[in-house]
């Protein structure tokens, strides 16, 4: 972590919602999921937002041997937007406690605010991380 990374820092986003950020296109494999509306699906509304921390701390990390996962999410979705939309994020860092990283966070379609709340992120080293990794996917004795 650079001396950089301080609360306060804040980033926006943008993004054009296409057909495969929909609900149908959430799991494909899923009859219910296929059945129900072609809006911007919550699922991906987390990822984008996620997406928007990333961006917004990135620059303060040794990059990319520090990176950052997600580990709390606590966010609303309280209006549906259709593809074809611009969404904006705008995210900030409001607190630092170690490694561990808290931003509010915010969402809007140009239209309505479609979220609001509060995304947890936590810094990891890369390497340890994926060597903790595969020593979980190696079968147990």
């Amino acid at each position: 972590m650079k001396e950089t990374l301080l609360p306060g820092l804040s980033y926006r986003h943008q993004f054009i919602i296409p057909l495969s950020k929909t609900v149908p296109s959430l799991y494909p494999e899923s009859e219910e999921f296929i059945q129900m509306p072609e809006v911007f699906a919550t699922g991906f509304l987390v990822g984008f937002l996620e997406w928007a921390c990333i961006l917004c701390i990135n620059p303060h990390l040794d990059w990319p041997k520090e990176q950052s996962v997600g580990t709390h999410i606590d966010v609303s979705h309280v209006a549906a937007t259709p593809p074809g939309f611009e969404i904006t994020a705008d995210v900030k860092l409001v607190e630092v406690d170690g490694k561990r990283l808290l931003f509010e966070v915010e969402a809007h379609d140009g239209v309505d605010l479609i979220s609001s709340g509060r995304h947890e992120r936590f810094i990891i080293n890369k390497q340890k991380f994926d060597e903790r990794l595969r020593s979980k996917s190696q079968p147990q004795p």
